[in-house]
């Protein structure tokens, strides 16, 4: 997948649009390494959104008691 950015996206702001999670961020930033050093984007940027991103999407967190 990919995703084109606007002016302004962030790298968590990025993963939360594309994926639904800003817990994706990481693995966004690991496709992308070639833009590891931006931290605001300008618009018309192309990431790789990987499928890993949607994966890190899903948090399971239990309960101590469970």
């Amino acid at each position: 997948m990919k995703y084109t950015t606007i002016q302004g996206d962030t790298w968590d702001s990025i993963a939360y649009k594309a994926v639904g999670s800003e817990y994706a961020m990481i693995e966004i930033m690991k496709a992308n390494k070639e833009y590891l050093g931006t931290l605001v984007f300008n618009g018309g940027v192309e990431l790789d959104i990987p499928e890993s991103a949607k994966k890190a999407n899903i948090i399971n967190i239990s309960s101590p008691w469970e």
